[in-house]
């Protein structure tokens, strides 16, 4: 199994004991950090949500059997009150646990089922290089996302796509993506932008990023723009975990050459992941 099939495993087997992010992590041989990021690749959920989805799905299906103790259901759940189960639980399916019980099915609300890994996305990679990264200032639009939200990517490059070429100080004409100050429900900061030679006279909506001069894996995108998700989740969930590299917790980034058409979403790019040395 790769480290996200051992972690779905781990969950399943244990939801209903009191696991935290760092127990899934160490089930898998993996850092809090790069479990966090390559369940959300693999799956299109952070981890906490698909943890606290599935022992609310759970706790709905004892529910609408007629369980008569809400609060023993809560318990079961991992939640330590009537009041912060009911909270979490119409936060996730928008009725309250009263309302599931007495309408005696879940027919009408979305539950979070087993995740079962679909390894048709894995691809055969170009072996990466490796590169001694220099210190760099990204500065352009910026936007925080989640797994659901990050589909807007697209028009946010559209967006500061205007700006390339006239932004004061631009060193080069390569573009960068932008992936840093991610959280463990896999929240993060996305800048579409490029590199500067300082951060002064920039326009006042830009947001800012300090690379740090790390080691990087670079790998190799050379298919439609489409197709990126294939080349992210084979990285995160079978090159990285078999490489025996560790991940630095620090900004990941796409890179864009002159090559890139942003038209027609052809030319490649690549794809530069901070690890230890």
């Amino acid at each position: 199994m790769n480290p996200v099939e051992k972690a779905i495993w781990f969950i399943e087997g244990h939801f209903a004991e009191n696991i935290t992010l760092d127990d899934i992590a160490a089930s898998a041989g993996l850092s809090r950090f790069y479990m966090s990021r390559a369940f959300a690749v693999f799956t299109g959920c952070p981890v906490s949500g698909y943890l606290r989805g599935r022992r609310l799905t759970e706790a709905a299906k004892v529910l609408c059997n007629g369980a008569p103790d809400i609060l023993c259901v809560a318990l079961e759940a991992g939640y330590n009150s009537h009041e912060a189960f009911t909270r979490a639980f119409r936060d996730q399916f928008g009725f309250t646990p009263e309302q599931v019980r007495a309408q005696g099915n879940v027919e009408n609300i979305q539950l979070v089922e087993a995740l079962k890994m679909d390894e048709s996305f894995i691809i055969d990679l170009e072996t990466p290089r490796t590169v001694d990264g220099r210190a760099m200032l990204i500065a352009g639009i910026g936007a925080r996302y989640n797994c659901e939200t990050s589909k807007a990517i697209p028009s946010q490059w559209q967006r500061f796509a205007p700006y390339i070429g006239h932004v004061s100080g631009q060193v080069g004409d390569v573009c960068y993506g932008v992936c840093c100050n991610s959280d463990d429900e896999n929240n993060f900061d996305y800048i579409a932008g490029v590199e500067v030679r300082d951060f002064s006279n920039l326009p006042e909506e830009f947001s800012r990023v300090r690379i740090p001069a790390l080691k990087y894996l670079v790998f190799a995108h050379r298919d439609h723009i489409s197709t990126i998700r294939s080349t992210m989740m084979t990285i995160w969930g079978k090159y990285l975990p078999e490489s025996g590299h560790e991940v630095a917790d620090a900004p990941n980034f796409e890179r864009y050459g002159p090559e890139f058409d942003p038209r027609t979403g052809n030319g490649g790019l690549e794809v530069w992941i901070p690890i230890k040395a």
